[in-house]
């Protein structure tokens, strides 16, 4: 039974989706971080280009240095965003010159300037601070004494900065994903094209129509149409196969019928009772012979025809075969032969089976060899337990030969096929008894077997897998 199970276009999306959710939140995480970088290098060098502003107003008056802010330095590092702004010039003491705002500057970080511009970020009246030092040698008439100027805002413009780049950049990917969303969705199309055009093939086709698929497909395709060719070619041969056993089937009925037409149209001009009589022993006899091919007939169809197996049990061959035997010995078509048992095995062998079919099995072995031997021919069924290899039980084979005259070489191949009687026209047999063994040991996973018999005669084998699993 078929069951959906989703589609491929929705598999392929999810994963799809899935690979471009995990890509895109590295993406934007990397985005992010971007744009916060790039946001602290804007800022940063309005921080610089202050502090060199504020570096050249420095002057000296009486040894001292003395500094008026230009306004400049103030208009570089206030933004729109009305950030606080922090300014501080500390002589060589570090002692503050000049300065606007009371943030502390430790003696760590002035130590730190000395040796090269130092950037931090420092808390001071509940926000945070991004502050930049630099000391610089200033020349006066009298000293040169280092100079160290701090100037800083609070973030406020660093993270919008950062907020403006980063919504740009998730415009720009949403704008790319909704894109490659729509090129997935026509790729996918594009790509399963192939497969709607063999589904429409398909759908096109005839009941009866077997022919090999005549399409172009992509490599991934090919395989299944290999699959569906070969399906082809078995329900092919499988309908050739039917439709010769039919005509073959009614040659078979209506040569018997045929015949008992004509008795009976002989019989019914006839005045005489002993006439009567002879027509109606024929007529029984004909009867009985159509009968066991329509029997065999029903029996073949039922083993090639249903797909799923009966219920299957576990059985002791050995204990089938005896009873089997023993049922056929005490019949009246065995009164003249000499059937019987070989030496069987002392302990059972199991098989894994269908009572009813390993019965239909030997009972046609048996039968044939009743009808296919003259009398007084010696006719014996056995069994041979042979071992398997590595975790195999191994197998019995269940066999029946005879001394009878055997058939061609050139036929022996054949026999196993439907109305195949080895060249043979004078018995009553139908030649469907080795075509029904053969069709239970295919269902039973054995093998079929036939070969000559020393020194005269036939030897039909069947094959079974032994089960010696409880």
């Amino acid at each position: 039974m078929i069951e959906v199970d989703g589609t491929l276009k929705s598999r392929l999306a999810v994963w799809l989706f899935v690979t471009v959710t995990a890509l895109g939140a590295l993406l934007l995480v990397e985005a992010y971080f971007s744009s916060q970088r790039a946001a602290e290098r804007a800022y940063d060098s309005q921080l610089e280009s202050a502090t060199q502003t504020i570096a050249e107003a420095v002057q000296w008056q009486e040894g001292q240095p003395v500094v008026e802010i230009p306004a400049a330095a103030l208009q570089i590092i206030a933004t729109r965003h009305q950030e606080r702004v922090f300014y501080a010039v500390l002589d060589a003491e570090g002692r503050r010159v000049s300065a606007n705002l009371d943030i502390p500057i430790s003696a760590e970080w002035r130590s730190e300037v000395a040796e090269q511009p130092l950037w931090t970020n420092a808390a001071h009246s509940g926000a945070e601070w991004r502050l930049h030092g630099w000391e610089f040698d200033s020349a006066g008439w009298e000293t040169q004494d280092p100079v160290q100027i701090w100037v800083g805002h609070t973030l406020a413009g660093r993270q919008a900065l950062t907020g403006e780049l980063f919504e740009g950049a998730v415009s720009r990917f949403l704008v790319m994903v909704l894109l490659a969303g729509l090129l997935m969705l026509l790729a996918m199309r594009v790509a399963l094209k192939p497969m709607r055009r063999l589904r429409q093939l398909l759908r096109q086709r005839e009941a009866d129509d077997m022919r090999p698929l005549d399409a172009r497909v992509p490599e991934e395709l090919r395989e299944l149409a290999e699959t569906l060719d070969t399906l082809f070619a078995r329900q092919r041969e499988s309908r050739d196969a039917l439709l010769r056993f039919t005509a073959d089937a009614s040659h078979q009925l209506k040569t018997p019928l045929s015949g008992l037409q004509s008795t009976s149209e002989l019989a019914l001009k006839s005045t005489r009772p002993e006439e009567w009589h002879r027509a109606l022993e024929a007529v029984h006899q004909g009867a009985e012979r159509t009968s066991r091919l329509a029997s065999q007939l029903l029996s073949l169809a039922r083993l090639r025809h249903v797909a799923d197996g009966g219920e299957m049990h576990r059985l002791d061959l050995t204990a089938l075969l005896r009873e089997t035997v023993f049922d056929w010995a005490g019949r009246d078509v065995a009164r003249d032969h000499d059937l019987g048992l070989a030496e069987l095995p002392a302990t059972p062998l199991y098989v894994n089976g269908e009572p009813w079919a390993l019965r239909e099995l030997l009972g046609n072995l048996i039968d044939n060899a009743l009808r296919y031997t003259p009398p007084d021919s010696v006719i014996t069924l056995g069994l041979v337990k042979r071992c398997g290899e590595g975790k195999r039980d191994g197998e019995v084979e269940l066999y029946i030969e005879d001394d009878g005259p055997g058939v061609a070489p050139e036929v022996m191949e054949r026999l196993h096929q439907p109305f195949e009687r080895g060249g043979r026209q004078d018995t009553e047999g139908s030649g469907l008894g080795l075509a029904i063994v053969d069709s239970i040991a295919r269902r039973h996973d054995a093998r079929l077997k036939v070969a000559p018999h020393t020194p005269c005669g036939l030897r039909i084998s069947v094959s079974f897998p032994l089960e010696n699993r409880p």
